[in-house]
């Protein structure tokens, strides 16, 4: 008899991975409903089961679901300090947290939770845009990059990869290099091979203590993902994201990822919503790999 073990089966009362949601829809750029988004994700994880049929192994990485933080509603600056506050205990207790937006305000508040002074925090980004908007207004889920930047993360602490064009501005193009951040656009994914971009900028960062990975998940190509209101055509494949992840996930000083702008309510046939709970199994199994090799902190 053939018995099926999901990936939602792995979550108990401890483990080396937390899983926290952070349900803040409210200061988007485009109104929507990502603070559906944790719910629908734990909910797709029961669709997966733990054999990963590529290498031949079961997922057996414990983890613990550590609910939501309390944000539902509020705008980011308001939710900043629950967010951060809830990463923090996290990443205390796990050696890696998942933090499942919401919109891409909630990274800002993740970079914070890691502990760690920000001269010494490391952040790689997957994301059609540079998330540099002015920050006139106050925070918002269009600038946390500009925020961090504002609250001391030096820009060569920073690499951003995905970026598609037409989707941004020459101002935030110009800050971005100004400020000394690693630029690698979705061409330079395609042409270079995304190992070769995820290396460069690893290695970019060699001098930061933790590292904080910001999976948009509107870099995925709008035809392959309807759940993301800042999806473009002509963005990252979605077999090129899944190795994206798990290639990260196996780097020893990632020690948050999280995921963000995922909107269910635009979501067709579950695709969105199986890309977000195959992200949960890619960080897994990247996970694993970098505990095989004995690199897990």
């Amino acid at each position: 008899m053939t018995t099926w073990k999901s990936i939602a089966d792995l979550i108990g009362e401890s483990g080396d991975v937390a899983i926290l949601g952070a349900p803040m829809d409210a200061g988007s750029v485009t109104p929507g409903r990502c603070d559906l988004a944790p719910e629908t994700v734990r909910k797709a994880l029961k669709r997966f089961s733990t054999y990963d049929l590529e290498t031949g192994r079961e997922i057996a990485t414990a983890i613990v679901d550590r609910g939501d933080a309390a944000v539902k509603g509020l705008m980011p600056a308001d939710g900043f300090d629950a967010i951060r506050d809830a990463v923090t205990a996290a990443t205390k207790d796990h050696a890696l947290t998942l933090l499942i937006g919401g919109n891409n305000a909630v990274t800002r508040p993740g970079a914070h939770g890691l502990g760690v002074p920000l001269d010494k925090v490391g952040l790689i980004t997957l994301d059609a845009h540079f998330d540099l908007r002015e920050t006139d207004q106050g925070p918002r889920n269009g600038n946390p990059v500009r925020c961090l930047l504002e609250d001391g993360l030096p820009g060569a602490n920073i690499c951003q990869i995905g970026l598609a064009p037409f989707a941004n501005t020459g101002k935030m193009h110009r800050d971005a290099l100004a400020a000394g951040i690693g630029v690698f656009t979705i061409t330079d994914c395609k042409v270079r091979g995304i190992r070769a971009v995820l290396d460069e900028a690893i290695e970019r960062l060699e001098h930061c203590e933790a590292l904080m990975v910001d999976f948009d998940i509107d870099v995925i190509d709008r035809g392959q993902l309807p759940g993301a209101p800042g999806a473009r055509p002509g963005g990252m494949s979605a077999d090129m994201f899944f190795a994206a992840v798990r290639h990260l996930a196996s780097e020893p000083r990632v020690r948050v990822a999280d995921l963000t702008e995922f909107d269910p309510s635009l979501d067709v046939s579950d695709t969105t919503a199986l890309t977000a709970g195959r992200w949960v199994c890619e960080m897994l199994a990247g996970f694993e790999r970098r505990r095989a090799a004995g690199l897990s902190h």
